[in-house]
């Protein structure tokens, strides 16, 4: 497993209760299917939404289960912004 650091943004720092916290996953399913545990309620909610972002690069329409995450990465979880 890669370990790495989860970084919640705007609606989903609110929903998390949190700005950033440890992933413990191999793919970006499985940290965000942990993170829905432990944030059961409008977490889950907001991330059906949300964008993101692994170690900079956008992981646009690829399903989650096919991005692998690296030891030490980040995940930028990015609800929908208003605004331009």
């Amino acid at each position: 497993m890669a370990q790495g650091t989860i970084r919640y943004w705007a609606a989903a720092k609110s929903a998390a209760g949190l700005a950033e916290e440890p992933y413990d996953a191999e793919t970006l399913a499985e940290a965000l299917d942990a993170a829905r545990v432990r944030h059961p309620g409008e977490l889950v909610r907001v991330l059906q939404r949300c964008s993101f972002l692994i170690d900079g690069d956008p992981v646009g329409t690829r399903g989650h289960e096919t991005v692998r995450l690296a030891e030490g990465g980040t995940v930028e979880v990015l609800p929908p912004f208003a605004g331009g």
